[in-house]
């Protein structure tokens, strides 16, 4: 009955929608989709950056700032504010062809274009007078509705109103549909199903609108910022066939980055475009769908454009630039002695290939400048701009550890020639672009198992007698860089990435050499497209499961050869013979024994101290409980409930930040629930391969995960009974009474005040890494 009700509104809205278009046109003239093209008005009463800008980041973009923001709409920016808002969804997961890419900054340059593409405007586009530019406001209205219809006076809010799923129907109306849209839906004003603003931000976004939304543009940068712009652009638009090669390699792996400079103040980010001019001249962005795609132009120049957005933690990826990096860049690319002969093709069918690609790049120095900012590299899939990855994201653990080999440059001349000879079979799906049948796996699934053959007769060349597996072959980041060893988080649909191996036990462990991370970036990066087709989004899915167990396997050759089977078959418990068959045998994939000495009947816990320890030099104890400077009793209480295992955790959310209140003091902490599975190496039905009692719970100081589910307040002295109900967990109404007690909800009158106590101390705690929270996740129970 509730879907049948919604189509009923939808076609009530529609047929209304031409009429009240007329009305408009009548009141305040035609719609010019150009108006916010122009430049703005001098005269402001209100001041854009230091007035309204707050206020849209702090209550608007923490919903509407990702590539699944409602609507499409982006109010992380003046331009995404002015684009408006799409009734299109980026994420369809039954979409049989591929969609047209709709990325704010790239795939349009004026409203008018937005408006061929199908957005339709969420500010008044006709007369210039205050009452048109409320009435006129989708926008505006939005937000008088919610201040005329506040939130229910209910802790949970009504869920036969109120649905919160990410798959939910969505109402994007234009104006011309807004009066239908406040009659049918009046408790939808926004934020939706948060709080309203309070009096002085509604007025002060209410003057601002009815002003025309007044913008002024940034100031210049500074002369300081321009100097270092133009030493990078310089630097990577050499005239050379090695620096062309090298600034193409460095390109398919910054462009989703967020590049600063870690010597100059301020919080100024830029991105790495590709563009038709040359530095010095006004940046043409040549924008594809993939980083490698043919940009149609016979010379690309690599540009460095400033970031007009604000950082949302989902989508933010800071990387430094420094004159230390640069002189590593140039050591690895540039001096190293090797020819480049040609440059590559961009047919997709190579370019998706990296190995064929940079087959005349050195591997050592492709392989160190992945391990340089491996944390950043591997964000680019835990973290990057996909922001909503179950499909993806149901390939990996809730829990695990990523380590690396430890990078030779001897080594890496024998794996050069052994990729080299596999070029045939480390072919990826993404070179058949973006709209993909299904059964094309069927043709990866061959390859890759020519390629596993072929690699487990390398390693077990590789290692023997003389050489076996050791923790000493493990990359420790040569005594100061902390990204040697990470921890991965999966939050259903989200994931996070730290670096030090954080928690006492993993559900799993990958090391990863050059060509896995590399692979891993070109499969679910580089050439991962968040508009693609179904076809192409599950056979990078089904693909990705040969490189998880890959990585998998590469740890495994560290314990005992009597062990590994045992550990690997409890890792895929009911998985079926066709998700594993290519890697069930650890002996089929190494048949040698660890070079390790163990001295246990418990092998596996054994190696996880032995990582621990030799890590321990490069890791940082950020993350643990002890460095947030509580002590004694709130202490012991938090590592209490650090330690719970068992379906007391399965009544948690994936991700809640916890505030600890002690001698007026806030102390932040999130709780984080690793769900356990039998296997994920199955695409569907991950609910039935769930095992709540093997759940256990990660209290981390400080912040981790995008999407926060719920927050909890707790002062210090009510710590043993708030870790005495959370352990005692047995139902669903025994977490509602937890949330009661001691949540803030989303209807929570200190919501607001709250969201702004955690940005501020996110951002004190972790300056460079933080960014806005996305509520799209928050909890309605």
């Amino acid at each position: 009955m509730r879907k049948l009700g919604i189509l009923i509104s939808l076609f009530a809205l529609g047929s209304c929608a031409l009429y009240y278009g007329h009305r408009l046109d009548e009141r305040y003239g035609a719609a010019d989709p150009a108006r916010y093209d122009r430049p703005p008005a001098a005269y402001s009463p209100v001041d854009y950056e230091r007035e309204v800008k707050p206020i849209l980041d702090n209550r608007c973009a923490v919903c509407h700032g990702c590539y699944d923001a409602p609507c499409q709409m982006n109010l992380a920016s003046y331009p995404g504010a002015t684009r408006g808002a799409s009734k299109n969804k980026v994420y369809d997961a039954a979409r049989l062809i591929a969609a047209e890419p709709s990325r704010l900054f790239l795939d349009a340059h004026s409203n008018t274009e937005w408006r061929r593409k199908g957005f339709h405007p969420v500010l008044n586009e006709r007369a210039m007078t205050p009452e048109a530019n409320r009435e006129a406001s989708v926008l505006y209205r939005s937000l008088r509705l919610k201040q005329a219809h506040p939130l229910p006076a209910a802790a949970v809010l009504p869920r036969e109103r109120f649905d919160f799923s990410l798959d939910r129907t969505q109402q994007c109306p234009a104006i011309e549909e807004m009066d239908g849209f406040e009659k049918n839906f009046p408790d939808w004003g926004m934020p939706f199903g948060l709080p309203a603003l309070s009096k002085r931000e509604h007025d002060t976004l209410a003057r601002w609108i009815e002003a025309g939304a007044p913008y002024r543009a940034p100031a210049p940068l500074p002369e300081a910022y321009e100097q270092r712009i133009a030493q990078w652009e310089t630097f990577l638009n050499g005239d050379g066939l090695k620096a062309q090669l090298m600034s193409r390699y460095i390109y398919e792996h910054w462009f989703i980055g967020h590049l600063y400079f870690d010597d100059l103040p301020g919080e100024e980010y830029f991105e790495l475009v590709r563009s038709k001019t040359p530095p010095r001249e006004p940046i043409e962005v040549i924008a594809t769908r993939r980083p490698y795609d043919d940009p149609g132009v016979a010379r690309v120049y690599y540009r460095m454009r400033r970031m007009a957005d604000t950082p949302l933690l989902k989508t933010h990826m800071p990387y430094a630039l420094n004159a230390a990096r640069m002189a590593r860049l140039k050591a690895w690319f540039l001096d190293a002695a090797y020819q480049v002969t040609a440059l590559p093709s961009y047919a997709a069918d190579s370019a998706s290939n990296p190995f064929v690609t940079f087959l005349q790049l050195p591997v050592i120095a492709r392989y160190r400048f992945m391990l340089d900012e491996a944390q950043f590299t591997l964000m680019g899939f835990i973290k990057g701009p996909v922001c909503r990855g179950q499909l993806a994201l149901d390939v990996i653990n809730d829990h695990f550890w990523v380590l690396f080999d430890k990078p030779s440059p001897e080594q890496a001349d024998h794996d050069a020639e052994f990729l080299a000879k596999e070029l045939k079979d480390l072919r990826l799906p993404a070179e058949h672009e973006s709209t993909t049948g299904l059964l094309k796996w069927l043709r990866y699934s061959s390859l890759e198992s020519s390629y596993l053959k072929a690699k487990s007769e390398y390693l077990n060349k590789r290692f023997g007698a003389r050489n076996p597996p050791a923790v000493e072959l493990l990359w420790d980041g040569e005594g100061g860089n902390p990204n040697a060893a990470l921890t991965v988080f999966r939050h259903f649909d989200s994931a996070s990435v730290v670096q030090g191996l954080v928690g006492e036990r993993p559900q799993t462990v990958l090391v990863l050499g050059y060509a896995l991370f590399e692979r891993i970036h070109y499969l679910l990066v580089a050439g991962y497209d968040v508009y693609g087709n179904v076809g192409h989004q599950i056979n990078t899915r089904l693909y990705f499961d040969f490189l998880r167990m890959e990585g998998e396997m590469n740890f495994l050759a560290l314990l005992p050869r009597a062990a590994r089977q045992q550990v690997r078959d409890r890792w895929y418990r009911g998985a079926g013979k066709q998700h594993v068959e290519l890697l069930q045998s650890t002996d089929a994939y190494y048949a040698q024994e660890t070079g390790i000495r163990f001295k246990t009947g418990d092998p596996l816990t054994e190696l996880y101290g032995m990582l621990k320890a030799y890590t321990a030099p490069v890791s940082s104890p950020r993350y643990a409980v002890a460095s947030s400077g509580l002590s004694g009793a709130p202490l012991r209480e938090l590592n209490r409930l650090s330690g719970l295992r068992g379906r007391a955790v399965s009544h948690l959310p994936e991700v809640a930040l916890l505030t600890v209140q002690d001698a007026g003091r806030d102390y932040h902490f999130t709780l984080i629930s690793n769900n356990a599975h039998s296997n994920v190496a199955e695409l569907f039905n991950e609910e039935k391969r769930r095992l709540p009692d093997e759940d256990d719970l990660l209290v981390a100081n400080g912040f981790i995960g995008a999407y926060p589910n719920a927050f909890f307040a707790v002062g210090a002295a009510e710590l043993p009974e708030f870790v005495d109900v959370a352990r005692g967990l047995r139902s669903a109404a025994d977490y509602e009474r937890l949330l009661a007690r001691y949540g803030i909800r989303r209807t929570d009158a200190r919501f607001w005040a709250h969201s702004d106590a955690l940005h501020l101390a996110y951002r004190r705690w972790a300056p460079k890494e933080a960014g806005l929270f996305d509520y799209n996740r928050l909890e309605n129970r």
